[in-house]
């Protein structure tokens, strides 16, 4: 039999008991259940909430919005402080939620930039999000690679919706492989430490590890964790028994020479929390149940609103016709101060535009205009700047949208207004 690969642990992977096991016993996890929708489903996928007795992928006992997920990290790093690492694994898929998973990473990055961070993906959705997980210091990365054979793939995979399209078999399974791919080259690229998934399904895959390791290789994967099939009743594969221990070692000495092998995984549930060896999910799942019930903030981090306006006194610009933002905070004596003007990105660059604006605002909780397309509303609301479409006096407007009740109002001072300006022409490119 093969001796597994063992090589030195890379400096940032130390403190993540994952990526190295010598520290599982001292560093813990805390996984916050802020995804619940994926974009694929897998023939041994059956994801379950409050099922508190069993651990693996998909399971928790709550959902928690970003906000939530903020205080929840407080007071489970209060209760846990041997906690290294803060991660996002579903119980959906991270970047099949993507609005929710790129602000909680902002929320905690901003409150514990000494944290690891990481997630874990299927792929589908990452590849358009690879920028944002590295500006956001997101660290390690995980990423499903079952097979590196589309055949094999619509064996495994029942179907894979990418936007709006739903795609069945064989063409599902090359598109998730496609993606697959270009995401651990991406997250390699950008100096992350990537892990790469392979669920092993008797007669399906196991005699193909071999192929995924070595692709794996020539990816620069850091490390593999070849995960024995739990079959989940109600499934297509919930017939299959779960390979033994036996074939699991088996196959990891196989792969062990081209990729570093995991040994010690614990099939952690997406609400997991504590170290490896000592999951403490059920003992703080009051604590998650709380922290889901909080009401909405009334006030959030980012300080300012940006406008689009022609004069300075109304909000009449859609999104594509602003040249320049006025940027608007609360004064200290009461009421609002118009803080600055920001050139606005370069128009006929497609989705970077709005990315760059995404950017420009970035200190910014929403943006006040009189229309918005699809596409930059979409960017924007991802990356955290909520486009509120309203006309009216820009006082007025500011007042709606810092108070209890927030942006959801602004509609109501829209109807009040009489009349929309320029319509939107619905391709979300500012025209």
């Amino acid at each position: 039999m093969q001796t597994i690969i063992t090589s030195s642990v890379d400096p940032k992977s130390v403190k993540h008991p994952c990526f190295n096991k010598e520290s599982s016993g001292s560093c813990g996890r805390v996984h916050l259940p802020v995804a619940p929708k994926c974009n694929i489903q897998c023939n041994y996928c059956n994801r379950k909430y409050d099922c508190v007795n069993e651990s693996r992928p998909g399971v928790t006992s709550g959902i928690l919005k970003p906000f939530q997920a903020l205080e929840y990290t407080r007071q489970v790093l209060d209760k846990e402080p041997r906690i290294t690492v803060i991660g996002i694994a579903g119980p959906g898929d991270p970047m099949a939620n993507p609005a929710e998973t790129l602000e909680t990473m902002r929320l905690i990055r901003k409150e514990y930039p000494h944290m690891l961070f990481c997630l874990s993906s299927n792929g589908l959705a990452m590849p358009q999000y690879l920028d944002d997980l590295a500006e956001l210091g997101v660290t390690h990365a995980t990423v499903t690679l079952n097979t590196v054979d589309p055949a094999i793939g619509a064996q495994i995979y029942s179907w894979v919706r990418d936007g709006n399209v739903v795609y069945r078999g064989q063409a599902a399974a090359e598109l998730i492989l496609e993606r697959q791919l270009a995401s651990i080259a991406g997250l390699k690229a950008r100096g992350l430490a990537v892990k790469v998934n392979t669920i092993v399904i008797p007669g399906v895959n196991d005699a193909h590890v071999q192929a995924v390791a070595v692709k794996a290789s020539e990816l620069g994967v850091d490390l593999m964790n070849l995960m024995p099939m739990h079959p989940n009743e109600g499934t297509p594969f919930g017939h299959l028994a779960e390979p033994t221990k036996a074939a699991i070692d088996a196959l990891r000495a196989e792969a062990g020479p081209l990729v570093p092998q995991m040994t010690h995984c614990r099939r952690c549930r997406a609400d997991a929390v504590g170290l490896l060896c000592n999951d403490r999910s059920g003992e703080l799942g009051g604590v998650l149940a709380a922290c889901g019930k909080l009401p909405p903030q009334g006030q959030d981090d980012r300080p300012y609103i940006a406008v689009a306006t022609r004069e300075g006194l109304l909000v009449n610009l859609h999104l594509g016709e602003a040249k320049r933002f006025q940027i608007w905070g609360k004064a200290e004596s009461g009421g609002f101060r118009m803080v600055e003007e920001r050139q606005a990105p370069t128009a006929g660059c497609g989705p970077t535009r709005w990315e760059d604006l995404a950017k420009l605002l970035a200190d910014c909780r929403a943006v006040l205009v009189n229309a918005v397309g699809d596409t930059p509303r979409k960017i924007l609301a991802e990356r955290g700047v909520t486009p509120a479409s309203c006309s009216g006096f820009i006082e007025d407007a500011l007042a709606l949208a810092y108070g209890e009740e927030g942006l959801a109002q602004l509609e109501a001072l829209k109807a009040r207004s009489g009349g929309l300006g320029k319509s939107c022409c619905g391709t979300g490119d500012g025209c």
